[in-house]
């Protein structure tokens, strides 16, 4: 499995050498490697440590700043407010787990489209575009199963979540703050052993 990884080593200035091809490489061609579902990984030429992350979030920021961006600020805040929370590697997961299921689904679509054109056809933007709406009602109808799903995998997880406090502070006694005869100066509550007559001497 790792002879079938491409290589990609990054120099300090910045330039991406690509083993496979013994040739510089840009992040544009990094973007084909993706768009072809090529395997690949980016490597520091001098240290050896990984940098595939950081060159796919280059390129998502290039789109992201290209005129057409996919997120919008409010997502990108609620993202943000993620990190360094506890629910940080369930969100990620659950986004990933999402990513995945609407991939599924379009590439289901896609193989309709096959079936109607041919196995050998080219699956063109604009024959996409007539394809869907085309498929106009049953993709709204599978969009709404999919988002309705995905609402009741939240609530679950909330439920969840709100079970997993209940019974963490269960097993805590609380004072009744407020309750009949309660001393809030003394800290005593019916029955503690408070004069009884402290509260009535104002």
């Amino acid at each position: 499995m790792a002879d079938q990884i491409r290589l990609i080593k990054k120099y300090p200035n910045r330039r991406l050498y690509d083993t496979q091809t013994s040739s510089y490489i840009t992040l544009a061609d990094v973007k084909e490697l993706v768009l072809d579902h090529g395997i690949f990984q980016v490597v520091d030429a001098k240290t050896g440590e990984d940098l595939t992350r950081n060159i796919l979030l280059q390129i998502i920021l290039e789109e992201e700043a290209g005129g057409a961006p996919m997120f919008t600020s409010d997502l990108l805040s609620q993202m943000i407010r993620f990190y360094g929370n506890a629910m940080q590697g369930m969100m990620g997961k659950y986004l990933e787990n999402n990513i995945k299921a609407f991939t599924d689904m379009q590439a289901k679509l896609q193989d309709q489209v096959r079936s109607v054109y041919g196995e050998n056809a080219t699956v063109s933007q604009d024959l996409w575009a007539q394809f869907l709406n085309f498929q106009g009602p049953a993709m709204q109808s599978m969009m709404g199963a999919y988002m309705e799903q995905s609402k009741k995998m939240y609530a679950q997880m909330q439920e969840q979540l709100d079970s997993q406090t209940r019974n963490l502070f269960s097993g805590f006694q609380f004072p009744t703050f407020g309750a009949p005869g309660f001393n809030p100066e003394k800290g005593e509550a019916p029955g503690s052993g408070g004069d009884p007559s402290d509260a009535t001497k104002k």
